[in-house]
């Protein structure tokens, strides 16, 4: 008797299949200018700035043309980029001078204690700014939020970016350094990455560089790019930002070099505006047409450079208006490493993967986009849903309202003339500012509105006896 003949077809399901692999977690890094201007790249319009390997890198993957920090001032824009929390809630509430009690607290979780203990190496390398004692266990340190490797200032390079002598690494002080700050940042994260971490582990780097923050110092190569400046003051500024660009542009080809770039998601920005007033006081930095500059939560002082690239994920080549955030970073970067964000605390910051890869066009906030900053000039809070912007004074008396998209420049209040929109926007600031001080510790309550230092008591009393005595 013949068996009749089973189509093959019809044994597949039954053979054994292999599961599909997932793929690998990809490398991780930011790079964070420092008081660069939103209008301070060649890909953004500066019509004397050469920033080549930035305006090739914009080629390679998106550019944010609505990029912001999350503070018009360094500290605090750093403190969100690691947590995802908004400066306040997170209790990093001003810059932080040397000495100050304020620091980032080990309460709240890192993005590189989290990724570290996903299996990732982490190092970073430059500019700290996140507590006022610097190397001293009396605070955390960058080894304490999760870096195996760290290479650090408490704030500025010093004296100045040349010859620096301020470096700590691994909680031993290096004493003065020869060369300048950027291209010593990265040669230190170059270093790491050939040949101090483990390259079976992805890696989370972390590079901040101090350029163009002041006072600044050009290697006189970057400076000979710019024989037709003839205001000392421009010229150094614009080098120092060219000579940032030259540091970038030799992370990426050490990346290329290694074979790492195809498996790396990379996202470059800043801290805040530009320092200065851009024409008679050091700070010639652009915020490209933009009102106001650091310290000002106008757009001027909040709104900075975004890129990023990750091949084969985000299209090269593509622009993105989707206003974005540096408290973005925290759920972006884990979500990228299909890491879960905590969930016993607020997240402020959103995943904004789909944007950057084009999978969608817009991004579900649970919470507004919001700043707060005492020492600020003008406004001191604000906040942005959709394309309105709401800012007011610290008293929550004083309001200004505009459409974003109809006036990037911020020149038309338009509270008379959108009541009722204006009333919505100011109930949620108001609600929104009062959840966030219930949260955060209460620093900025006791301590100066500028670096966080005690207050002196008697300040007022001595300044004006000062004025009696000068009139």
């Amino acid at each position: 008797m013949r068996l009749p003949i089973i189509p093959l077809l019809l044994l597949l399901p039954l053979l054994p299949t292999r599961a599909a692999q997932p793929s690998a977690p990809p490398n991780l890094i930011v790079f964070l200018a420092d008081d660069l201007g939103w209008g301070d790249l060649g890909v953004q319009g500066h019509p004397i700035i050469k920033t080549p390997h930035l305006d090739a890198f914009a080629k390679q993957g998106v550019r944010l043309t609505q990029c912001y920090s999350a503070s018009a001032v360094c500290s605090p824009s750093r403190s969100a980029i690691l947590t995802g929390r908004t400066p306040h809630r997170n209790g990093v509430y001003t810059w932080i001078q040397e000495r100050s009690e304020v620091h980032l607290r080990t309460s709240e979780i890192t993005l590189p204690r989290l990724l570290k203990s996903a299996g990732y190496a982490t190092a970073h390398s430059g500019k700290w700014h996140l507590n006022g004692l610097f190397n001293n266990p009396a605070q955390p340190q960058p080894s304490d939020h999760g870096y195996d490797w760290w290479l650090a200032t408490q704030n500025n390079a010093g004296p100045s970016h040349e010859n620096p002598s301020n470096f700590v690494r691994n909680g031993q002080p290096l004493g003065r350094l020869e060369g300048y700050a950027a291209p010593l940042v990265v040669d230190e994260a170059v270093a790491w990455l050939k040949s101090k971490r483990d390259p079976a582990k992805p890696f989370f780097l972390a590079v901040w560089t101090h350029e163009p923050h002041y006072p600044i110092k050009s290697d006189p190569q970057f400076k000979a790019l710019y024989p037709n400046v003839t205001d000392d003051v421009q010229r150094e500024h614009h080098a120092n930002v060219t000579q940032m660009d030259h540091a970038f542009g030799r992370l990426m080809r050490a990346l290329d070099e290694q074979r790492l770039a195809d498996t790396t998601l990379v996202f470059f920005t800043s801290d805040n505006g530009p320092e200065g007033n851009g024409t008679t006081t050091p700070g010639r930095g652009s915020s490209g047409g933009l009102r106001g500059r650091k310290r000002d939560l106008h757009e001027g002082g909040i709104r900075v450079p975004g890129l990023a690239r990750w091949p084969g994920k985000i299209p090269a080549g593509t622009v993105s208006a989707t206003p974005v955030i540096g408290s973005d970073l925290f759920p972006t970067f884990l979500a990228a490493a299909s890491v879960a964000a905590p969930s016993d605390r607020v997240i402020d910051g959103a995943n904004v993967l789909p944007v950057l890869t084009r999978a969608a066009q817009d991004v579900a906030r649970p919470q507004p986009l919001f700043w707060r900053l005492h020492m600020a000039p003008n406004a001191k809070i604000a906040l942005r849903v959709g394309d309105w912007k709401i800012l007011c004074d610290e008293k929550l008396n004083d309001f200004e309202l505009y459409n974003l998209a109809a006036d990037p420049h911020e020149t038309t209040d338009l509270r008379a003339t959108e009541p009722s929109r204006f009333a919505a926007l100011r109930e949620q600031l108001v609600k929104h500012n009062a959840a966030i001080d219930a949260e955060g510790p209460d620093w900025w309550r006791r301590l100066n509105p500028s670096g966080g230092t005690i207050i002196d008591p008697h300040a007022a009393t001595k300044k004006k006896n000062a004025k009696k005595s000068n009139d």
